[in-house]
């Protein structure tokens, strides 16, 4: 938010307090990605001559396969994709499910138990209307997508952080809820493959999560938004382990694995009362995506291949990543999943520390013009993404070692 610079209009007053009442606008706190933007238009100004390194980026590089670019070409003619989708079309769902079935092998029915979402985040935006009333109490993980907890505090409800540590395997400590939070809570929202940390769930996690769902009586909401980007082993869906689908949700989307960034469109599948719940909410909130698209989606789903290659590239490019961060001083590990790696701030430099992760980030950013993301919540850690722009694997190798050359020189104190 910018500080107003002009007499306030009329309706000042009118704002909602949950975007900040009669102070909305007015305030100086600047949002940490904003931040960053600032940094980049900063150094590329002050420095045009040196190529920025940015691993801020979180979105992939390259466009959707060709078959599902055909797809879409074809079906954008039709006369009978013109019209309103509602809460998703036939042919969709039905890739939905067989993509599940054959992925997970977790049989849906694509009627009751699937509903299609115009991206993921529209979809955690949604989830809260369904079961958040004033005093109730939503769990979410930091770090992590705050969605979810925006929208839980937009309805009266309150947001419990759940810290995401290193030493516990960056998984949640369910042990630490307050007797009043357990009681009051509604939703648990969970991330795996967790963005940031790279964390995979497990079968034993999973059932500690149902465990603790049933015990408490909590919806379970899982974000599996990076699930095909999984390294080792076949990726693990929620709805596989036993229990799940009668406490829960699990969201995917076809951003991360297929290359559709910007396509919008997510599928939210499980338990067939949340579903319905979901898609009764979703019909007051918007129209459904275009068909074309959704038809394009089909044939993402029905060849769920097409994200091996999208998979093998990001762990090409993880490999030397850890490779470049740990030659100038970073513990870097190769992540279980998604294509970020999330390693511990540098402490300080030469002559200098860091109070903090964006401290140091910041530092990186003008010193180097090596972009990262900052990440505070549980530790001070940074995020390194390899979603970076190369066009082959030449130009990916160049770029670690330009990488190494520029952090070697700050002598960074871990």
């Amino acid at each position: 938010m910018t500080t107003s610079t002009t007499a306030d209009p009329w309706f000042q007053t009118l704002f909602a307090e949950r975007i900040g009442g009669a102070a909305y606008g007015k305030g100086t706190e600047i949002y940490k990605f904003e931040k960053i933007k600032r940094a980049k238009r900063s150094v590329l100004k002050a420095h045009p001559e040196r190529q920025l390194l940015d691993f801020g980026i979180g979105e992939n590089d390259e466009m959707a396969d060709p078959q599902v670019r055909e797809v879409a070409k074809r079906e954008i003619d039709k006369l009978e994709n013109r019209g309103y989708a509602d809460n998703g079309i036939a042919a969709f769902k039905e890739a939905a499910s067989g993509f599940m079935k054959k992925v997970f092998n977790v049989a849906l029915d694509p009627v009751t138990e699937i509903n299609h979402a115009i991206g993921s985040k529209p979809a955690l935006a949604m989830i809260p209307a369904v079961f958040i009333n004033p005093g109730d109490v939503t769990l979410m993980t930091v770090p992590g997508y705050p969605v979810a907890g925006t929208h839980t505090k937009y309805y009266g409800g309150e947001v419990y952080n759940l810290p995401l540590r290193e030493e516990n395997g960056f998984y949640p400590d369910f042990s630490s809820l307050p007797a009043d939070v357990r009681r009051r809570a509604k939703l648990l929202v969970i991330n795996y493959p967790n963005s940031p940390t790279g964390a995979v769930a497990t079968r034993d996690f999973y059932r500690q999560v149902i465990d603790f769902a049933q015990t408490n009586r909590v919806v379970v909401v899982q974000d599996a938004a990076h699930i095909l980007l999984t390294y080792d082993g076949p990726p693990l869906s929620f709805l596989q382990v036993d229990g799940a689908r009668e406490v829960g949700i699990e969201i995917h989307s076809m951003s991360k694995g297929f290359n559709m960034i910007g396509w919008r469109m997510a599928f939210v599948a499980g338990h067939p009362t949340i579903v319905q719940a979901f898609a009764d909410v979703k019909d007051n909130c918007d129209s459904g995506q275009f068909m074309a698209i959704q038809q394009a989606a089909r044939a993402a789903l029905e060849h769920p291949e097409i994200s091996d290659q999208t998979r093998e590239k990001y762990r090409r490019r993880l490999h030397k990543l850890v490779d470049a961060l740990n030659k100038v001083g970073f513990k870097a590990r190769m992540p279980g999943g998604t294509y970020f790696l999330y390693v511990r701030a540098p402490k300080g430099c030469a002559g200098r520390s860091f109070a903090s992760a964006e401290e140091a980030s910041q530092f990186l950013i003008h010193e180097q013009s090596v972009c990262c993301v900052p990440w505070d919540n549980a530790g001070p850690y940074l995020r390194f993404s390899v979603t970076y722009l190369a066009r082959d694997v030449a130009e990916e190798d160049a770029l670690m070692r330009e990488t190494v050359d520029r952090l070697g020189r700050l002598q960074l104190r871990f």
